[in-house]
């Protein structure tokens, strides 16, 4: 009798694509999960790309860390932990605009403080110049930052052309402002010189900063030992011809940049 074929047994298929549906099924939740945090920055898919590669070995590495290694490297929980890191994050930033916002409050009310003061300060020094005759010699300003009242006094008044003493006719008007000043005992108080940009033509001075800073270093001697200002308040400079109000272009305007300013400080935030 004729030996019967032996039946071959069903195949079990290639083993690989065992493996590779694992695999696909594996990419398959990496990009569904994507997809979910599609909206979060990149930041957050490194977080995510390195708890793969922990858990899954999709990806090689996985060790970075961010702010020193307080999520990555951690496994599943470090996605768990990703929330609270989230929350902690939106305090701190709320905490950060709360402390801006306060200190932009405290900066409003100190500027509005300076400003209510930086008048004040004008108006007496108004009333002081109308109460000892000064105020047609004497102009009177407030600096845009409230930090200061400025007295301005015209430099042909007070000196010679290419002098740095004060004239004698010219004495008794800067006694007056003198006088004026002594009001604001304790104040910090700022003398500059200042001359037009024409240069100086003799011997005492080789240029404008020399002069402008002789005639405020004057100034300020008479202020000290005339009309008792402290000098541990009162400061003098020269700024020669380097700060002008007005064109040099012109006379008038050379005739406004010859002068001696007297800044007084308010103290409001020192």
């Amino acid at each position: 009798m004729a030996r019967q074929k032996k039946g071959e047994e069903p195949s079990a298929g290639a083993p690989w694509l065992n493996t590779f549906a694992d695999l696909m099924n594996l990419l398959l939740c990496f990009f569904v999960v994507l997809f979910a945090f599609s909206s979060v920055d990149a930041e957050k898919y490194e977080q995510v790309a390195a708890s793969f590669a922990n858990n899954f070995s999709i990806f090689k590495g996985g060790g970075s860390a961010i702010n020193e290694g307080q999520l990555i490297s951690t496994g599943i929980k470090q996605m768990n932990n990703l929330g609270e890191y989230e929350d902690t994050m939106g305090e701190a930033s709320k905490e950060t605009g709360e402390n801006l916002d306060s200190d932009s409050e405290i900066n409003m009310k100190l500027m509005e403080e300076k400003k209510e003061v930086s008048q004040t300060m004008y108006d007496k020094l108004a009333d002081l110049s109308e109460k000892y005759k000064v105020n047609d010699y004497m102009g009177i300003s407030i600096d845009s930052s409230f930090n200061y009242v400025k007295l301005s006094l015209s430099g042909s008044i007070l000196f010679d052309s290419g002098e740095a003493a004060i004239k004698k006719d010219a004495l008794q008007l800067f006694s007056k402002v003198g006088d004026i000043l002594r009001t604001f005992d304790g104040y910090k108080i700022e003398l500059e010189g200042h001359t037009d940009n024409v240069p100086i033509r003799n011997s005492k001075f080789e240029s404008n900063n020399w002069l402008s800073s002789a005639r405020a270093l004057n100034a300020a001697t008479y202020l000290i030992e005339e009309k008792g200002l402290s000098p541990a308040t009162l400061s003098w400079t020269g700024r020669g011809e380097y700060d002008p109000v007005a064109s040099n272009s012109t006379e008038e305007g050379r005739a406004k940049n010859r002068r001696v300013e007297i800044k007084i400080y308010n103290d409001v935030g020192k």
